[in-house]
């Protein structure tokens, strides 16, 4: 086989990156907040360049594979977005070294964080009650669903404080269809739906 056709050019869009989301924060400023800054536009960085797969394309007569051409794909949105999600539920808790420049990690027997972890410096903030001062508006009254057991799920959404069920009834359009030209007309449907809100 060989290389050809047109592979994702990662390494352009990396050097890219670096330069726009860097540049600010490079500026001869040392304090933690650049230092988790840098890090982490790196660690997103690499959750694309580290895992770039190959695709490949056979040619031959009748279906047969005498010359295979390959080319490096970017990982999709998805993917990369799951990879960074898992990193940052699994962060760790850094502070700055007295150098300025070093990056400890907080707590006992914990390794230091490599390129593609997450950091951070500060806890968040409580989001389960309102807070003008962060911007939260809280979770009373959110919608949530009663059956899952990840974030979107009423026990971890609505604080253990509990969730009603509700029943709304709302219009919507419903059997749309398209006429020529270019109209789409659509009926008005009655839609009944049973939601769950926090408390």
């Amino acid at each position: 086989w060989e290389w050809g056709g047109c592979g994702d050019d990662v390494e352009f869009g990396y050097e890219k990156s670096k330069q726009f989301m860097d540049a600010k924060r490079r500026r001869g400023r040392s304090d933690i907040r650049t230092l988790i800054n840098l890090h982490n536009n790196e660690a997103g960085r690499l959750a694309v360049k580290l895992y770039m797969r190959t695709e490949c394309k056979c040619h031959g007569l009748s279906g047969s594979c005498t010359l295979r051409t390959c080319w490096k794909k970017m990982p999709h949105f998805r993917e990369v977005g799951d990879r960074l999600l898992e990193r940052f539920n699994g962060a760790s808790k850094v502070m700055g070294g007295n150098d300025g420049k070093t990056l400890i990690p907080v707590g006992y027997n914990i390794k230091p964080p490599d390129k593609q972890d997450l950091i951070y410096s500060d806890e968040s903030p409580d989001f389960c009650l309102a807070n003008r001062k962060t911007g939260s508006l809280g979770t009373r009254g959110r919608m949530c669903n009663s059956t899952a057991m990840d974030i979107s799920g009423c026990d971890l959404l609505c604080c253990e404080r509990g969730y009603r069920e509700e029943t709304v009834v709302f219009q919507e359009n419903c059997l749309c269809r398209f006429h020529w030209c270019c109209v789409v007309q659509c009926k008005k449907c009655m839609v009944r739906k049973e939601l769950s809100l926090c408390h």
